[in-house]
C-alpha cells in the first residue's frame, strides 16, 4: 500500500509562552461554562482575564484597583476543573494532528496463506502488524485469542491478526509444538518471531501479560491516551 497524503488542518494561532498559555485556557474556560448560569459579575471577570491584554479601564474613582478576595474566590472557583479538561483537549488535538496511518481497533482473522501474506507486504508502512498462528484445541491458543481481542482495543494503531496454522499453507512449519506463535512485522520485515510464546507465560496469563511481553521487545507503539486520561491528570500535580 502507498503513502497516503493526510490533508492537513488549518493551523490555529494562539499564544507562546507561559502568559500565552495562561491567556488560552482562560479563554477556553469562559468558552466551555454555560453562560447563562454565570452571574454577571463572575461573566466579566472571566471575560477580562481571558483577554491577552491589560483592561485600560479597571479602575475606581480614578485609581487602578487590586481583585478582591471575593473575585479572586469567584474565579479560583472552578479553575482545576478547567484546567484538566484545557489539557485533555491540548493533547487530543495535538494527537490528532501527530497521529498517522490507519486505525484498526479489532482483530483481523486472516483464512488462507495469500492474505497472510497480503496482510504483511501490502498494509501501511508504520503500521505494526501482530499475527497470532493457532490451532484449535491446542493449548493457550484460544487463551491468546481472548488476549489478542483486548489488546486491540487498547492498541487501534496496531493490526492485530490471527490465522489457522492450516490456512496459511504451510502447515508442517507450524506443528502443536510450536503453537501459539506470534509474528510481528513492520514494513514487511519480521521484527518478532516468538515460537511456542506461552512458555514465557504462567499457566493462566492475561492481556497484560502479552502487553508486558510485547513491550519488552519495543514491539509496540506507546499506549493512546484514553477515557481515564483527565482524571490521572488531576494526580500530577
Amino acid at each position: 500500500m502507498s503513502d497516503r497524503i493526510v490533508d492537513e488542518e488549518p493551523v490555529v494561532v494562539t499564544h507562546t509562552g507561559p502568559k500565552g498559555v495562561i491567556n488560552d485556557w482562560r479563554k477556553f474556560k469562559l468558552e466551555s461554562m454555560d453562560q447563562e448560569v454565570l452571574p454577571p459579575s463572575k461573566r466579566e471577570l472571566l471575560r477580562q482575564m481571558s483577554s491577552p491584554q491589560k483592561p485600560k479601564d479597571v479602575c475606581v474613582g480614578g485609581f487602578n484597583r487590586k481583585m478582591s478576595a471575593q473575585e479572586y474566590e469567584l474565579i479560583k472557583e472552578d479553575d482545576e476543573k478547567s484546567l484538566r479538561k484545557y489539557r485533555k483537549q491540548c493533547m487530543q488535538e495535538m494527537h490528532e494532528r501527530l497521529s498517522f496511518g490507519p486505525k484498526f481497533e479489532a482483530v483481523y482473522d486472516l483464512d488462507s496463506g495469500e492474505a497472510f501474506l497480503e496482510v504483511i507486504e501490502k498494509e501501511h508502512r508504520l503500521t505494526v502488524v501482530v499475527v497470532h498462528i493457532y490451532k484449535d484445541g491446542v493449548k493457550g491458543c484460544e487463551a491468546l485469542n481472548s488476549c489478542m481481542d483486548c489488546l486491540a482495543t487498547e492498541y487501534p494503531s496496531v493490526k492485530f491478526c490471527r490465522i489457522n496454522a492450516a490456512a496459511t499453507g504451510a502447515g508442517e512449519r507450524f506443528p502443536d509444538e510450536v503453537l501459539p506463535s506470534l509474528l510481528v512485522y513492520k514494513a514487511g520485515e519480521l521484527l518478532g518471531n516468538f515460537l511456542a510464546v506461552t512458555q514465557h507465560f504462567n499457566e493462566e496469563f492475561f492481556a497484560t501479560d502479552v502487553e508486558a511481553f510485547l513491550n519488552e521487545y519495543g514491539l509496540l507503539p506507546e499506549k493512546e491516551c484514553g477515557p481515564g486520561a483527565e482524571e490521572e491528570e488531576a494526580d500530577v500535580e
